[in-house]
């Protein structure tokens, strides 16, 4: 009996294998965020530079006849929140992974910040100091406080920290 459903389903395994064959792709969309085959992510971020470099031209179109809390609105409604969407998925990128699909955010950051600010600086100068007067992180800085604003309200959402915080009971629980 047993042998009988073994031989049963060893058969339907064949013939499932021989007729059905699985096209591969190189990537996938999940909830509008694209995984390549890598999870180098690189497919994902030529669809944010493409559509952020797009909304920056527009910008830089209106930009004279807006005062700059109106600019830094529009910049953060819509760019800002297409370079933070999903970025806690980058994490690993600035860890083990090539630095240079990091680095293509970034650019992308310093060129809002550049239509942000209404003097016009060149791009041989240094950004830092531009970021720091809009109060902006850089890229690398905003995943990471992404992350961690996220483990924060994990933590005080299912009490962990009010247990570890309580006078007299710390290190009596091991998490």
């Amino acid at each position: 009996m047993i042998k009988q459903k073994l031989t049963i389903t060893i058969t339907k395994m064949i013939s499932i294998t021989r007729i059905s064959l699985l096209n591969t792709t190189h990537s996938a969309r999940n909830l509008g965020f694209i995984f390549d085959e890598h999870l180098t992510f690189s497919d994902q971020i030529s669809a944010i530079s493409k559509d952020c470099y797009y909304h920056i031209r527009q910008l830089r179109c209106i930009r004279p006849y807006l005062d700059s809390n109106t600019a830094r609105t529009i910049v953060t409604s819509i760019i800002h929140s297409k370079l933070d969407y999903c970025n806690s998925l980058y994490y690993n990128l600035h860890v083990g992974l090539p630095k240079s699909q990091i680095t293509r955010l970034q650019q992308i950051q310093n060129s809002l910040a550049r239509v942000v600010v209404k003097t016009p600086t060149p791009k041989c100068c240094h950004i830092t100091p531009i970021l720091h007067s809009l109060h902006w992180l850089k890229i690398i800085e905003r995943i990471e406080y992404k992350l961690l604003a996220l483990t924060y309200n994990r933590a005080v959402a299912s009490g962990v920290l009010g247990v570890l915080s309580t006078p007299g009971r710390l290190g009596q629980h091991r998490y």
